[in-house]
């Protein structure tokens, strides 16, 4: 019987230049409205949570392959990834950054920055 044991905590760098790794390919790649939410104290799922929205579900797909190709090349972790290949509304575990890519109407519908803004005072960007 073999145990599986958890990867130790990510120090505080290392989180934040996955935040940044994401940030810089969120504007690499083009995608539309990023907003990036502080979590910490609000939840424990996560550190940050990206929110972006791509012109179509095939931008959507796109961003998120690569984004999952350039942090499994930069930290050597694999992202789970849900949504695909449907594409209206992708989810990107990070770990520490979660991400979720949507196309405009679907954003918009689930209205992901009103439900985790709760408790800023300026909201976030």
């Amino acid at each position: 019987m073999t145990t599986d044991n958890p990867a130790p905590p990510a120090t505080s760098e290392e989180v934040e230049k996955l935040h940044d790794l994401v940030m810089q390919l969120m504007d690499d790649e083009q995608a539309q409205e990023v907003v990036s939410i502080p979590l910490t104290g609000k939840s424990s799922i996560a550190d940050h949570m990206v929110i972006a929205s791509g012109r179509s579900s095939r931008q959507v797909a796109a961003i998120a392959n690569k984004l999952a190709e350039k942090v499994k090349k930069d930290t050597g972790k694999s992202p789970r990834i849900e949504g695909l290949p449907v594409a209206d509304w992708v989810l990107i575990d990070c770990g520490d950054v979660i991400v979720h890519l949507f196309r405009p109407e679907v954003r918009s519908f689930y209205n992901l920055e009103r439900m985790w803004a709760f408790g800023d005072e300026e909201g976030s960007a």
